[in-house]
């Protein structure tokens, strides 16, 4: 078992080797606590443009066959079995899961991952649903001496990249092919896109080298406020009910966060250990890491309700266009009007499989 803190938060190992740091350092993620204490200035409004201001300039300090897409709903969609993902794949939703990236990375600890890989130890690594390929290429950079493969449903990964990343396209819950095993197998931010969690999490261990690790990244979607700001009555629990709902209707749950512990330990995993990581949505804390966290995620919600919502509310809710328009429309002036205080948690879990006597 896991060692926990006094505060009940299990306690991450040494942090892992990250890549270099920018010229002014990021805040400290905070000591864990009871609370996420609230700005003086974080208080509801009407006027959004205040918040328009502050998003557009965060995101541009944040960004100074197979290929054959179709279009749907006025947006560029996977061609390699088509209907299995219900979201994105252009310009704009690469700019989003770069973002994805950049939050998931701060809220770890500026860190690329938790387990106590062992650089010497690892010579291939394998990156589940991939998505542009920043992860992969970054570990590359860092294990230059480690093969490293990202796997995905399209090909909208860079040009360029370090000679020992390779990208490949394939359907991860599919049957896994090839001999060679992994001494780390990294899964983040596919709760959406998993029907079979229990069979992938089987494919990973046994496609591990023994002592090889696995960690997994993702979020339990459940909004919630510590000051009862946020109900089931905002537009956003609204939305966040139809996402779920429309999800469900594909079965594939986006919400696994809180079992991946459960899995990767029914999988037979050793050395298991679990965080959580509260994730605000909007920069209403007082604390600059929790500050600067929830401005990354309320840029990342924004930015992603279209993209979770056109495909996925008209095909599986039956909603037009017009009623999926005005109800996303509520949702971003609700987002931007500091009307509540939310967060949901971000989960990570990883463990080692055992190696041979």
């Amino acid at each position: 078992m896991a060692e926990e803190s006094e505060t009940g938060q299990v306690a991450a190992p040494a942090p892992a080797p990250a890549p270099a740091p920018a010229a002014a350092p990021p805040a400290p993620r905070p000591e864990p606590a009871e609370a996420v204490e609230i700005a003086d200035e974080a208080y509801a409004t009407d006027d959004t443009s205040s918040m328009d201001e502050r998003i557009s300039s965060y995101t541009a300090s944040l960004t100074s066959s197979v290929v054959n897409y179709p279009i749907e709903y006025g947006r560029r969609y996977h061609a390699y079995r088509p209907g299995s993902y219900k979201f994105p794949n252009d310009e704009f939703e690469m700019d989003r899961l770069d973002l994805a990236h950049a939050m998931m990375v701060k809220a770890m600890g500026s860190v690329l991952f938790r387990a106590p890989l062992k650089k010497e130890k690892v010579h291939r690594i394998l990156d589940i649903g991939t998505g542009t390929g920043i992860w992969a290429v970054e570990m590359g950079d860092i294990f230059e001496n480690a093969e490293v493969l990202g796997i995905d449903l399209s090909a909208i990964t860079p040009e360029w990249h370090p000679p020992n990343v390779k990208f490949e396209i394939d359907d991860i819950e599919e049957s896994w092919v090839g001999h060679k095993k992994y001494d780390f197998i990294f899964c983040r931010y596919m709760g959406a896109s998993i029907k079979d969690w229990p069979n992938l999490m089987k494919n990973i261990y046994d496609n591990l080298a023994p002592g090889g690790w696995a960690e997994f990244q993702d979020v339990n979607t459940t909004f919630y406020s510590q000051d009862d700001t946020y109900s089931s009555e905002t537009a956003t629990a609204k939305w966040m009910n139809g996402f779920m709902e429309a999800c469900s209707a594909t079965g594939r749950d986006p919400s696994v966060g809180p079992k991946l512990e459960g899995w990767v330990r029914d999988a037979q995993f050793a050395n298991v250990v679990a965080d959580r990581i509260r994730a605000p949505l909007g920069p209403w804390p007082k604390d600059k890491w929790y500050s600067e966290l929830g401005m990354m995620n309320l840029i990342l919600t924004l930015n992603g309700l279209e993209a979770l919502s056109v495909k996925l509310f008209s095909e599986m809710l039956g909603k037009t266009q017009t009623e999926i328009a005005v109800q996303l429309a509520l949702v971003r002036k609700e987002l931007k009007s500091n009307s509540f205080h939310a967060m949901f948690d971000i989960h990570v879990v990883y463990g080692q499989k055992p190696a041979q006597p």
